[in-house]
């Protein structure tokens, strides 16, 4: 199998972002429920679903044949690592120089983009001698990344108490003001995690941004005194991956579940492995969160990807129908759940609107070749990322079989064929995936 990569194109009808609203006719796409339709899409909405071959394009040539593909809300990202994305094949330490960050940070946005995921939240520590300036190199990456996709940075500085912590407390507040969509922290790594939690929740209050925590939820207690904070908070609070829960006594786990859910905390989980910044106290972070518990007591799930080929997970994607994937597969969850863990819950978690194939909502769609969501999960191979109304990316892939003339019962799936390189075997029959 061989993947064309994943290349930002135009919409159908060649407009260019800031020429005004916008059209495109996608047809013939099948949903989730069965239906085939014609979805019709104006600036930056779904103007209306109609069954196939009922719409045509406002703007003539406007239009995306969707055959064989399956349309849905488009995924979000909630837990990515900008500043150290695809470094882990560099020798030495992680390089922070403000270009490199933002070329790296640039490049992984739209790996993920490619992927499906029109909307990243993204971890950026600060502090130390770094300063502000991995999280000036992502807001850059974001305004190069405008029309494309929407990412948001998350300051995360290590330490927040006592005199150490002071320049921490400063800081957070200066990358708010410097344009962080979201302030984080890392209440396991600092000695006093109450006072952690405390200052971060303080920052938030005081500039009316959502609050994102990297911990490890092994400590009920902790979770409990968050809870109870969170609740008078007013605000969004996320937590993650919180793989330390399912180590804890299934009773306890329950418990603190119960005290999350009533307090509207939101977890997400990391289905393809941990991330650097998650260590708990010494411990070695794996595992995930146990989703299925903390779904029945009522707490939402978002799933993300976490490190993207950094030391963390050297293999990571950063794939959010993989996330899916694994959720459905080892994680107990139908394959409809575990999609919404990465795109109706993960949108959630981020504070963007609902998106469904119907008029109205936003026009945040990915098309994958297929004809059931089971099967996208398990062969996503080829798909069309539609941002704001717009085609933004593309991914096509190819399987090819050599012919066998000693076993010619074999199903023929398509006739296109590729001129055989010379000296080559015949080539077969092409399979678009």
């Amino acid at each position: 199998m061989s993947a064309d990569s994943k290349q930002p194109r135009p919409p159908g009808d060649g407009a260019a972002p800031g020429a005004g609203p916008t059209s495109l006719l996608l047809a013939h796409a099948r949903l989730a429920d069965g239906r085939t339709v014609d979805v019709r899409l104006v600036g930056d909405r779904i103007e209306a679903v109609g069954t196939a071959g009922s719409l045509e394009p406002v703007t003539a040539g406007a239009r995306v044949d969707l055959t064989g593909h399956l349309l849905l809300p488009a995924p979000a990202e909630p837990h990515a690592h900008a500043d150290t994305a695809l470094t882990a094949d560099l020798p030495g330490p992680v390089p922070y120089d403000g270009e490199e960050v933002r070329r790296r940070a640039t490049e992984a946005a739209l790996l993920q983009l490619g992927h499906g995921a029109t909307a990243l939240r993204a971890h950026v520590r600060i502090g130390g001698d770094r300063g502000l300036g991995p999280l000036e190199a992502v807001l850059r990456a974001r305004r190069s990344l405008h029309g494309l996709g929407e990412l948001t940075p998350v300051a995360v500085p290590r330490l927040l108490t006592g005199a150490a912590g002071a320049d921490g407390r400063a800081l957070l507040r200066d990358a708010v003001r410097a344009g962080a969509g979201a302030v984080g922290g890392r209440p396991d790594l600092d000695p006093d995690p109450d006072g952690h939690l405390a200052a971060v929740l303080e920052v938030a209050a005081e500039h009316g941004v959502p609050v994102d925590l990297h911990t490890e939820g092994d400590d009920p207690a902790w979770l409990a005194r968050l809870a109870a904070r969170a609740g008078e908070l007013g605000t969004a609070v996320t937590i993650g991956p919180c793989a330390g829960l399912a180590r804890l006594p299934a009773e306890v786990a329950g418990r603190a579940a119960d005290r999350l859910a009533a307090a509207g905390v939101t977890v997400v989980c990391l289905p393809q492995g941990g991330c650097a910044d998650a260590g708990s106290r010494g411990r070695e972070p794996g595992g995930t969160a146990p989703v299925r518990l903390l779904r029945s007591a009522g707490v939402r799930v978002a799933a993300g990807s976490g490190a993207l080929r950094d030391a963390a997970n050297p293999v990571g994607r950063g794939d959010p129908l993989e996330a899916a994937y694994l959720l459905a597969s080892q994680g107990g969850l139908s394959p409809e759940e575990a999609y919404g863990a990465v795109s109706t819950e993960a949108r959630a978690a981020l504070g963007l609107p609902e998106v469904r194939v119907e008029a109205g909502f936003p026009a945040e769609l990915l098309a994958v070749r297929g004809e059931r969501l089971a099967g996208a999960l398990s062969l996503a191979y080829s798909r069309i990322v539609v941002h704001r109304g717009r085609v933004v990316a593309r991914t096509s892939a190819v399987r090819e079989y050599c012919d066998s003339e000693a076993a010619p019962d074999l199903p023929r799936q398509a006739r296109t064929r590729r001129p055989p390189e010379p000296g080559s075997p015949q080539a077969g029959p092409v399979v678009r995936s």
